[in-house]
């Protein structure tokens, strides 16, 4: 289980996008006794694998953030080892913390027949009944109904009651062995494995995109190594969709308060706690959001006059601030401290003027 980092690429004729669930069936030669080189990959594991994909592919969860490949390594094989791979593809889901709609389980049938019309339908069958009979139909599916099917026929075609007595033969083969499967794990498990990387996803407004990823990547690779997370952003019509993964809930926190932070809306009148960026001799500018700095003037540092700002504050400073205005025009904040701070007693409210930083008296 992974993030959407890890999802394969489809870049077909027809066909573009993303495959979040991969399934890779592996079939060595030594698992039906042969000797040869191993030279990639086959028909057999493309269609196998294909066939097994399809039958859990739809009990998946809609909404899920994560990437999802299960290998299936056939160790040996003396039937269908395809539908060893759903039933056992199912309970690794389910053991993985996978929230699955439904457990899947599958079935190889087949059919004998002879020159006077008779026949035998066979369920689970081998390798010698595959190989010397007439059909191999492979039925995937939940109790309540089918998921996926495949058929390989070796005769010209089927009447309609042999199809109708395979299929419920089929269907009373699957609801036995997912019987079995439900004594060793009923339910999928309420939570992810351990090493089991956590994603959480959150949906900021579009507008916020640009500052959320930064110049050039800047912002949200800094976010990354800082909080140790990994984190994907997906533009969706009038929404961006962020998924987080981390180690841990704390490193996630950490990102999401961030992102939140820099996709929120300033509002006048809120109180923040701000970090001392810059010192200038008018005041200072304080980061009370993430990438959004204020101006701190100097006659909103105290209710006492200040002079300068020699030994007020200095960079790195955390200061409670109050955000008391945003130009219309330029969209700047003005920030106040003193308005947080008990007025002195006797103070005597001076009228509002010139704001610019007092001018020093020429000594005698």
């Amino acid at each position: 289980m992974g993030t959407k980092l890890d999802a394969q690429m489809i870049d077909g004729a027809i066909i573009q996008g993303d495959a979040n669930f991969l399934l890779h069936y592996n079939f060595p030669p030594y698992s039906t006794g042969e000797a040869r080189p191993n030279r990639g990959t086959g028909r057999r594991e493309v269609g196998h694998g294909n066939l097994a994909l399809r039958a859990l592919k739809n009990m998946l969860p809609k909404e899920s953030p994560y990437t999802i490949r299960i290998v299936s390594d056939i160790l040996e094989s003396n039937g269908s080892s395809s539908m060893a791979t759903v039933c056992a593809g199912t309970l690794a889901l389910m053991d993985a913390g996978v929230q699955i709609k439904k457990p899947v389980s599958g079935i190889a049938m087949g059919l004998i027949t002879d020159e006077q019309g008779k026949y035998a339908i066979l369920s689970d069958i081998l390798g010698d009944e595959d190989h010397l009979g007439d059909m191999d139909f492979k039925v995937c599916g939940t109790t309540e109904g089918i998921t996926a099917v495949q058929m390989d026929l070796k005769v010209h075609g089927l009447p309609h009651a042999v199809m109708a007595q395979a299929l419920e033969q089929a269907k009373q083969g699957r609801l036995h062995i997912l019987n079995e499967i439900m004594k060793t794990l009923d339910k999928p498990r309420a939570d992810f494995k351990p090493h089991t990387p956590r994603i959480v996803q959150i949906q900021i407004p579009r507008e916020f995109i640009g500052a959320v990823i930064g110049p050039g990547g800047k912002v949200i690779q800094e976010m990354q190594r800082e909080t140790g997370t990994t984190i994907v952003l997906e533009e969706k019509g009038e929404f961006g969709f962020v998924d987080v993964a981390g180690p841990d809930k704390e490193s996630i926190d950490k990102a999401l308060a961030r992102i939140r932070g820099i996709a929120t809306t300033p509002e006048v009148g809120a109180v923040y706690e701000g970090k001392v960026k810059t010192i200038t001799q008018f005041g200072a500018f304080v980061e009370f959001m993430p990438a959004r700095d204020g101006l701190l003037h100097i006659s909103e540092i105290e209710w006492r006059r200040l002079d300068s700002m020699d030994g007020v504050l200095k960079e790195g400073d955390i200061v409670q601030v109050k955000l008391v205005e945003i130009d219309e025009k330029t969209g700047k904040f003005r920030l106040s401290r003193k308005v947080l701070l008990p007025k002195p007693e006797g103070y005597v409210e001076k009228p509002q003027g010139d704001r610019r930083p007092p001018r020093k008296q020429p000594q005698n």
